[in-house]
């Protein structure tokens, strides 16, 4: 696309880099077999979902984004279904240069595609620099939620 980098669907061959990037994102140290089992419903032409890289001139994948179409309802949507960002992020040193706007970009034009009119998102409640990426990348806040838990056995 620009400057040493493009963007590309996921396949398989990406889990062991792609699986590296989302544990950064999810600060997780998941049981890879899950991971790749997540990853391989991420990509899976049989469900509406699909997975965005960014990769650098070597092929190197360096972000991501994961969006699939919910049917559930989503947080502040006007609409269902809506495409659903499951996943963003960028390696710190490839941050500022369009890219998380380009990946955003891409969700957006695939949930087009499938008919959708609304692309959207959620963040945790203090993370600051995703809200400002979000904002960035021309989405509107629309409400704030904390969950609550309460175990119910023994």
């Amino acid at each position: 696309m620009s400057d040493g980098w493009t963007l590309r669907p996921a396949t398989p061959a990406d889990f062991a880099a792609w699986g590296a990037l989302r544990a950064r994102l999810w600060d997780d140290s998941a049981d890879i077999v899950a991971e790749h089992d997540d990853m391989r419903t991420a990509i899976d032409p049989a469900r509406p979902a699909t997975t965005f890289l960014a990769v650098d001139h070597d092929g190197r994948p360096f972000g991501f984004i994961e969006v699939a179409i919910r049917h559930d309802y989503v947080n502040g949507s006007e609409s269902s279904p809506v495409g659903f960002i499951e996943g963003w992020y960028v390696e710190d040193g490839w941050q500022g240069r369009g890219i998380g706007r380009a990946l955003v970009d891409a969700a957006a034009a695939w949930t087009r595609a499938r008919g959708r009119d609304e692309l959207c998102s959620d963040a945790m409640l203090d993370a600051d620099e995703s809200h400002a990426a979000h904002r960035a990348c021309g989405f509107e806040e629309t409400e704030r939620v904390v969950y609550f838990r309460k175990p119910v056995t023994g």
